[in-house]
């Protein structure tokens, strides 16, 4: 009895709430300003980024075999020839290999922080009233979250069992060669878990 299982997995999970778009320069100007004028300008630009990457790798094998050669008896017999079992095996590969890649997480938060908030802010004042106030005010937020989960789970339970016949030999005036087989467990895993985000 021969069993084999191959599992081959690849997994890119990627969940990104959106790359702000490039904003586009903000600019103020303030000319001729009247006496005693109050004149204000405020600029606020903003740029958040969250990833969220949960990737999740599970393998579970459970493998039961058994194996058995036939039994042999000879016996009260004037002459007996040979007599023998066949061999009995077992055999069991499992191969899995997961591959999870978020690339996406670091070129999100390096996009974000590259445009850091909003472009460029330019503001002029210029011919001002006298006793005016006048005020330009420029404001850059840029917050960049990302968060990588990455679970590995393997579970493999594995029980073999082979047993070769019994040979019997007895009663008999002539008796030739009795053989059992041989009994062979093979069991063989590989598993291979890859996480890059």
């Amino acid at each position: 009895m021969k069993r084999i299982i191959r599992a081959s997995v690849a997994a890119v999970s990627v969940l990104g709430l959106g790359v702000p778009g490039i904003v586009a320069a903000n600019s103020g100007s303030l000319d001729t300003t009247g006496p005693n004028s109050n004149n204000k300008i405020t600029s606020n630009n903003g740029s958040f980024v969250t990833v969220v990457n949960t990737n999740r790798v599970g393998v579970r094998s459970n493998a039961r075999q058994y194996a058995s050669s036939g039994r042999v008896k000879v016996e009260n017999n004037t002459t007996a020839g040979g007599a023998a079992s066949g061999d009995a095996s077992n055999s069991r590969t499992v191969d899995v290999t997961a591959d999870v890649d978020n690339g996406s997480s670091g070129w999100l938060s390096a996009g974000a922080a590259a445009m850091g908030g909003g472009g460029d802010s330019t503001g002029t004042i210029s011919t001002t009233g006298p006793d005016s106030n006048n005020e330009i005010t420029s404001n850059d937020r840029n917050v960049v979250k990302v968060r990588n989960t990455n679970v590995a789970e393997v579970h493999e339970t594995t029980s073999q069992t082979a047993n070769t016949g019994s040979v019997e030999v007895n009663h008999n005036t002539t008796a030739g060669s009795a053989t059992s087989g041989d009994a062979m467990n093979d069991s063989s895993s590989t598993f291979s878990f890859s996480f890059m985000n």
